[in-house]
């Protein structure tokens, strides 16, 4: 079984869209949760979150987490939606640094540029419609790298 964990800030956007996609997506073989490094648990996924997931047949019934030890623990591979995620994250919990990445650097080859994953949050929908379609496009690459690695 891999664990995979997405990490964002309030873990009412990117990440939970990220493991709603993901989900929908995955392998055999795969789990996957999500948390933000400043989130309030308990809140709902925001709105257009909600709105660009259901365009995609997924209905988001998720509330908000604060990463925790325990989801460290549990995780096989941390991925941050930003560089900035993923050094708050070393800075908190520095003995994860072999399977801590940030989303775009785990998929990225040697020649591509490494991006962040915009914060749709308080945008408009096509704001939300577009982090979605990039976030699409990240975890197709994910999960081939994460399928074909040796068990």
């Amino acid at each position: 079984m891999t664990n995979v964990l997405f990490v964002c800030t309030g873990n009412t956007c990117r990440s939970p869209m990220a493991e709603a996609l993901f989900r929908k997506m995955k392998a055999e073989g795969m789990d996957v949760r999500s948390a933000g490094v400043f989130a309030v648990s308990g809140q709902e996924a925001s709105h257009f979150a909600k709105e660009v997931l259901k365009e995609k047949g997924i209905e988001l019934d998720h509330q908000s987490s604060m990463l925790t030890n325990e989801l460290i623990d549990w995780s096989d591979c941390v991925l941050t939606m930003t560089s900035e995620h993923k050094r708050l994250v070393l800075q908190w919990f520095p003995t994860i640094h072999q399977k801590l990445y940030t989303l775009s650097e785990f998929i990225s080859s040697e020649e591509e540029s490494i991006e962040d994953v915009r914060d749709p949050f308080g945008g408009d929908l096509k704001t939300y419609q577009n982090t979605r379609d990039d976030l699409e496009k990240l975890l197709e690459k994910l999960i081939k790298i994460l399928e074909d690695k040796p068990k």
